[in-house]
């Protein structure tokens, strides 16, 4: 089905064709779960003390404002993560801020946390009538100064406490600017430990415990790596998503290569997994993995959970593949998973 509508959505100005397809998910919801939901394997993983029914998961960014809820449950998702969401509404950055690059199956963006603000979403969330797993990724206003980022993001954590299964930090947006400095060493610290005191906080006032996750950017060097490793283990942070976007412009059409934003989809495939497999390599099991980038195929998943994740987002892969990528994506990591037992039990 999605292989007929394609063509006129790739007619279409990618922003306009990205809001119109989220409109039909809605209206079609049934029949996108008769043709796709149903078909999804079931799979159940544990991340971060969740139980998943399946280990692939919709991306942030795709329904910034969880709105569109119900109609991407119907495709399968094991878990859905809405957002980036920031504590007051902003219109993000001017138009045009969304490419496609179809020769290299990916896209380039530079919204800019353009969102309806987190009260907007939590009243979205909680109308939703799908009951699975929600991850809410939380941001800092564009106008907000550095000094004070840290306090958008304990405002964010705590408006989007009740509704959220696990929150996401996003340090790791190259359409922010200053965003990414946070990755580092002594700012990471001060926003970690901050967050961290104010999900303590929350726990003891709701009495409900909400796994925090950290997002970071593929672009990483193994120093900046290390750093981060330290921080996650020094502020017990639960899950770590790797990755967004990239600013690196390797083997793209010279038409793309001084237009500001990130890239996604196969272009951030090997610098995703090459960032996951580090990962797991000073990890291990005690930090768990979400793999995101570039998945374009079952097997590109199953790359994904071989390198170390755990489990795994999809958002440029749906673009260009439609959703019966969620149950490709399913399969081939159950596949992978029976082969890898089948295999430690012979041994």
């Amino acid at each position: 089905m999605y292989s007929l509508l394609r063509p006129a959505l790739f007619a279409m100005d990618a922003e306009r064709a990205h809001e119109r397809t989220l409109a039909l998910a809605d209206r079609a919801r049934p029949v996108t779960h008769a043709l796709y939901g149903t078909r999804v394997a079931a799979c159940p993983v544990s991340v971060m003390g969740l139980e998943l029914a399946n280990p692939v998961g919709l991306a942030a960014g795709l329904d910034k404002n969880a709105a569109h809820i119900d109609g991407l449950a119907a495709m399968g998702f094991g878990f859905i993560e809405v957002g980036t969401v920031t504590p007051v509404p902003q219109p993000g950055n001017d138009r045009p801020r969304l490419f496609r690059l179809p020769e290299q199956r990916a896209l380039l963006n530079r919204f800019g946390f353009n969102n309806a603000g987190a009260t907007a979403l939590v009243k979205n969330v909680a109308g939703a009538r799908y009951d699975g797993l929600i991850g809410i990724n939380i941001g800092k206003n564009k106008a907000t100064p550095p000094e004070r980022a840290v306090s958008d993001y304990t405002t964010a954590l705590s408006m989007v406490y009740d509704q959220a299964h696990y929150v996401t930090i996003n340090i790791s947006s190259p359409n922010t600017a200053g965003l990414r400095d946070w990755q580092a060493g002594d700012a990471l610290d001060s926003l970690l430990g901050a967050i961290v005191a104010e999900r303590n906080r929350l726990c003891e006032t709701r009495k409900r415990y909400v796994p925090l996750a950290v997002k970071i950017a593929p672009d990483l060097d193994a120093a900046g790596l290390d750093a981060i490793v330290a921080r996650l283990r020094r502020h017990a942070i639960d899950g770590v998503i790797a990755t967004n976007t990239t600013t690196a412009r390797d083997g793209l059409a010279l038409r793309w290569r001084d237009e500001a934003g990130g890239v996604s989809g196969r272009p951030v495939r090997e610098a995703s997994n090459k960032v996951i497999a580090a990962l797991y390599e000073r990890l291990g099991d005690d930090i768990p993995i979400i793999g995101v980038g570039g998945i374009m195929s079952g097997a590109d998943a199953a790359a994904k959970i071989a390198a170390g994740a755990r489990a795994v987002q999809l958002y440029t892969g749906l673009i260009y593949r439609g959703p019966g990528l969620v149950g490709e994506a399913a399969q081939a990591i159950a596949a992978r998973d029976a082969s890898h037992q089948k295999k430690t039990v012979g041994k």
